[in-house]
């Protein structure tokens, strides 16, 4: 009579559990110890208890170097189907932004008027609000621009404003400090500048003849300098600045 199919499934008797798992890994080893020696393969097992106890077999020297070579050709592994997930999600990503910008060229040139042949009538009427509205938002922004430049343009003219009547105060100062009292006269309608008698007739007198000083002889040159100075007084008189003074 031939043993019934065991049951795969924890057994949940502990000394049971313990025989059986004694059993089995004496088997388990066995076999990759055949398998290596039949087939010439690489073999390392590694089998930990219940308990965290280590069970282990190589087929050849070095268990690190086995695990090493094992390391390798699953990274490589793994470094394969990664490389081919970021291909697929990068294929993914393009297709998605080629869509995306044929769309975006599309309602470009929806908007500029062109290819309407494929719009229906609710189409072109969410169109027509789209462009309103985009008109009523350049217009406010027109309008805030213009503004804010005649907002500038209103405070260069207050601070020119302002520098001129700053001149203006300095002008009118120093036209105040203008020395030797001149005084200013209307000239045929036109603005001259005049001595002042007073000071003519201070600063200017006409050369004479003292009686008290003695005369030494008669000088035929003496008429004509005492002329000549009578002369170049009475026209400082009429209005004139001498050069000296200037």
């Amino acid at each position: 009579m031939g043993r019934g199919r065991v049951e795969l499934k924890r057994i949940e008797n502990k000394i049971n559990r313990q025989v059986t798992f004694a059993k089995r890994r004496n088997g388990l080893l066995k076999k990759a110890y055949e398998l290596s020696v039949l087939c010439d393969a690489e073999v390392a097992l590694i089998i930990f208890s219940s308990r965290g106890k280590l069970y282990e077999f190589c087929s050849t020297s070095s268990m690190m170097a086995t695990l090493e070579k094992y390391q390798q050709c699953s990274y490589a592994s793994l470094d394969s189907m990664q490389s081919t997930n970021d291909t697929q999600n990068n294929y993914h990503e393009y297709v998605r932004l080629k869509a995306r910008v044929e769309l975006l060229q599309k309602s470009q040139r929806n908007l500029l008027g062109e290819d309407l042949g494929s719009l229906n009538s609710k189409e072109l009427e969410q169109l027509e609000h789209q462009l309103d509205a985009s008109l009523k938002q350049i217009r406010s922004k027109k309008t805030q621009s213009m503004l804010d430049q005649l907002a500038d343009l209103q405070q260069k003219e207050q601070m020119l404003a302002e520098t001129n009547k700053q001149l203006r105060s300095k002008l009118e100062e120093n036209a105040a400090r203008i020395p030797l009292g001149l005084s200013w006269g209307n000239n045929n309608g036109g603005q001259t500048m005049q001595p002042n008698r007073q000071t003519d007739q201070g600063f200017f007198q006409p050369l004479g003849l003292n009686s008290s000083s003695p005369q030494f002889g008669y000088n035929p040159n003496m008429g004509a300098n005492h002329e000549a100075n009578a002369a170049a007084t009475a026209h400082n008189i009429n209005g004139f600045i001498p050069g000296w003074m200037l």
